[in-house]
């Protein structure tokens, strides 16, 4: 493998897969506390394989360090490429070194959580032609993308690098379009104004935020260390403000006897979700470039 020009010869290129990743912001967290570790260059973190490369001077040094950085963040890191006894170099992208935490019982609360994102995002989608209101549709492209992303995760456990980053390609595309519909038809909705049923509005956002406190609930028990444990209350609270600004913008549309608030929120929430899905769509086209090349 070619190194990049900013890693001098000398660097180690090491990777970790990340579990706790649900959004290009997740990444970018991660990132950055991985550069900022001295010695530590050319960190890339790919949402789409959930592995995160980097090039460190001091392996024995620089890996602790940046473990701890990581999960300080509450993300968990397992090291792929490990030094192997006899010398071997065999390919570490099909193998988990950690499956201790993939117990059956973690597997039923991950199909449950699946169950929670997809099915509500689907309702959510139904209340939100009911309510007329474009803030609950792009919310529900929350739930449907952190449903989805769960369900790859659970699915692609031993999948090699390029089948995890096909599945991610797809995902990606088909959440795209999803992000763009709601734009357009948001965008419709800014000329032919439609106000809607702001208390409509705000009950389906309610029991989205309830929705995202049980799947949490559900989680909690799975999680190992404190680290993970901060990670599913951090998400949580992501969801939740997404969930609190749907509530924020019916109560305004009801004060204000206008659509402005639900068209603004939807436009936010929108955009920042094709953000995570343009990530995704790159992600996995470099991680099959890569996996194109190692073959």
């Amino acid at each position: 493998m070619t190194l990049s020009a900013s890693a001098t010869d000398g660097d180690e290129l090491v990777r970790f897969r990340v579990t706790g990743m649900d959004c290009a912001s997740c990444a970018a967290k991660i990132e950055k506390a991985a550069r900022d570790v001295p010695g530590v260059e050319d960190v890339k973190v790919s949402i789409a394989s959930q592995i995160m490369t980097l090039h460190v001077d001091d392996t024995h040094t620089r890996l602790p360090q940046v473990e701890a950085a990581v999960t300080a963040l509450g993300y968990q890191l397992d090291r792929l490429d490990a030094p192997k006894v006899g010398g071997t170099d065999d390919d570490d992208d099909d193998r988990i070194p950690d499956l201790s935490h993939v117990t059956p019982g973690y597997r039923r609360a991950l199909w449950i959580v699946v169950l929670l994102n997809v099915g509500y995002g689907m309702a959510e989608i139904v209340g939100s032609f009911l309510a007329g209101s474009q803030a609950l549709q792009a919310d529900s492209l929350d739930f449907l993308g952190d449903g989805l992303i769960s369900f790859l995760g659970l699915i692609a456990i031993g999948w090699g690098l390029a089948a995890r980053a096909r599945a991610a390609l797809v995902q990606g595309i088909f959440l795209g379009v999803l992000g763009v519909g709601v734009l357009v038809a948001t965008a419709y909705r800014v000329l032919v104004l439609h106000q809607p049923e702001p208390f409509l509005m705000g009950g389906f956002a309610i029991v989205a935020f309830i929705v995202n406190v049980l799947a949490a609930l559900v989680l909690i028990p799975h999680r190992k260390g404190d680290a993970n444990m901060r990670a599913v209350w951090l998400f949580s609270r992501n969801d939740a403000i997404g969930n609190l600004a749907v509530v924020v913008a019916a109560a305004l549309v009801w004060w204000t006897a206008t659509p402005w608030p639900d068209l603004i929120v939807a436009f936010i929430v929108a955009g920042l979700f094709l953000q995570s899905s343009w990530s995704i769509i790159r992600d996995a086209r470099s991680d099959l470039r890569q996996a194109r090349a190692a073959a």
